[in-house]
């Protein structure tokens, strides 16, 4: 596997991302046709349930992010309490959870800099805040 960086730091789930994603759409659009050739409860119970499973699919699959996303948060925020200067970890409190997951990124010695950045306003996105990361600090463990 390559160094993570900025550029190749997205995960892709195939199983999830080029196999039941698709399947759920196109089985969506296939009973969605169908309905619309042959009007009826029992096409439209095949529409309705295609629905329901594209959401049950995406909530599976967002669901799990949102809590790892609140573990990243706190592991950021006990990093921060750990690594930085006390002022300025009582600064960082303030910080967004988007910016939070962001800073998973950065490592230790660029950390207050980059705090000190997005306190002072020059950097507010996670995507500005993972772009001024000059060491990256992959995570290889987020799906």
């Amino acid at each position: 596997m390559s160094t993570q960086s900025f550029a190749n730091h997205t995960r892709w789930h195939a199983p999830f991302h080029f196999f039941v994603v698709p399947i759920l759409i196109i089985n969506l659009i296939w009973s969605v046709v169908d309905l619309i050739r042959a009007p009826g409860w029992y096409s439209a119970r095949f529409a309705v349930v295609s629905l329901a499973l594209i959401v049950l699919a995406t909530l599976v699959r967002l669901n799990p992010l949102r809590a790892q996303d609140r573990l990243i948060r706190l592991e950021e925020r006990l990093r921060c309490q750990r690594v930085l200067s006390p002022t300025m970890a009582a600064q960082a409190e303030n910080l967004s959870e988007p910016q939070f997951i962001a800073l998973r990124f950065a490592p230790d010695e660029e950390l207050e800099e980059i705090v000190g950045a997005i306190v002072a306003g020059k950097l507010s996105k996670p995507v500005d805040i993972k772009k001024a990361i000059k060491n990256w600090r992959a995570d290889t463990f987020r799906v």
